[in-house]
């Protein structure tokens, strides 16, 4: 099954700023409860802001690098058996290859058009 060369990440802003400021994010505390930092494709990144985040204002969307995350990487099921990427270990802040400012319309998130 051919993946998705680019996942994402929503992120609070301070949560961003104390990962640069550390080096790596090692998760929320949702992920280090789970043992994983969970991402979503492109096509599932918009109904997890719905559904997780819903309202927040200050949330960042980190584009990164799935090839960069190496074996760590496992796409698994969840959400209706759909396959999510789950990561085993810290985000290294070298597979982020981009950092979005969501805005909210009418209390949902606007993300760029652009995602891949």
């Amino acid at each position: 099954m051919n993946h998705p060369q680019i996942i994402y990440r929503l992120l609070a802003a301070e949560a961003w700023q104390q990962a640069q400021l550390a080096g790596s994010f090692v998760g929320s505390e949702h992920d280090v409860r789970d043992g994983f930092i969970h991402f979503s494709t492109a096509t599932q990144v918009a109904e997890t802001a719905a559904r997780h985040y819903a309202g927040q204002a200050g949330l960042l969307l980190l584009s990164v690098s799935a090839p960069a995350l190496g074996d760590a990487l496992r796409w698994e099921p969840s959400r209706g058996g759909a396959l999510f990427p789950h990561l085993y270990g810290a985000l290294p802040l070298s597979a982020v290859t981009r950092v979005d400012e969501l805005t909210l319309s009418g209390g949902k998130h606007v993300f760029p058009t652009d995602l891949t």
